[in-house]
């Protein structure tokens, strides 16, 4: 184990590479938390924390059990405790039905709702030692509205796994919630298709909601790092809609 002194709050962030990975990498980081930003791009994770402080790049595949296994240990070594795990590592393959094979939906499953689950029990060891910690799920909207198949149904998984880690994990002080975010512009939306698709599709879902307003990968970190702070010590296996109002019943 490391001599060095050990931090007060260390937050891992899968998926950190990514523009709302980074957000909320951004935001632990200005909140005071050591951050160590894991992705399966590492390059992508290196130049996220090369501008944070207390920041650190690590390389993570969230479908390789072993690569999981491995991270964990590494980071417990080094830094001693996890208080917040956030899982924002995703993917999305722009499939109808029609075009879902096996191999992209066991891929999709594999990373968005098995590897949040594998990570949380590789710390759970840490977690028991502490009696306390977080975790925060990136979900979305289309756990309730529907999306291409394989991702709407990891996402609907994953509110289930939250809720049921929720209460497996009270006992011991560790909370679990989700955020769902609506549609955000980022990196990560052009798996859905070109430019002019995603300008149309961008505008659809600002007119569609009540406050006529895109989400922003700052407002999920936000909402992350109320969720992972203690002012939400009272607050476990919640979902927490970030969507400009878009959760609102169409038809009031």
């Amino acid at each position: 184990m490391s001599t060095a002194a050990t931090p007060a709050r260390v937050a891992v962030v899968t998926g950190g590479g990514g523009d709302v990975g980074a957000a909320v990498a951004a935001r632990l980081s200005a909140d005071g938390w050591t951050v160590v930003v894991a992705d399966v791009d590492e390059p992508a994770a290196r130049h996220v924390a090369g501008r944070l402080p207390r920041t650190h790049a690590r390389l993570l595949d969230v479908a390789d059990p072993g690569a999981i296994r491995s991270f964990v240990a590494d980071t417990s070594a080094e830094f001693a405790r996890i208080d917040a795990l956030v899982c924002a590592a995703g993917i999305e393959p722009p499939q109808s039905l029609a075009d879902v094979d096996p191999g992209s939906w066991d891929r999709t499953q594999d990373v968005n709702l098995r590897g949040p689950a594998l990570i949380a029990q590789a710390t759970l060891p840490l977690w028991r030692a502490q009696g306390s910690g977080s975790m925060v799920n990136i979900g979305s909207r289309t756990w309730l509205g529907g999306g291409h198949p394989g991702y709407a149904a990891s996402k609907a998984g994953l509110v289930g796994l939250t809720r049921s880690l929720a209460m497996e994990l009270a006992p011991i002080g560790v909370r679990v919630n989700a955020v769902a975010p609506s549609f955000i512009r980022t990196k990560f939306s052009r798996q859905r298709g070109d430019e002019q698709m995603l300008d149309d599709y961008a505008e659809r879902v600002r007119a569609a909601t009540p406050m006529r307003e895109l989400v922003r990968p700052e407002d999920v970190a936000n909402a992350v790092a109320f969720l992972a702070s203690d002012q939400a010590a009272r607050i476990t296996g919640e979902v927490l809609h970030v969507c400009a109002g878009a959760q609102l019943p169409t038809f009031l």
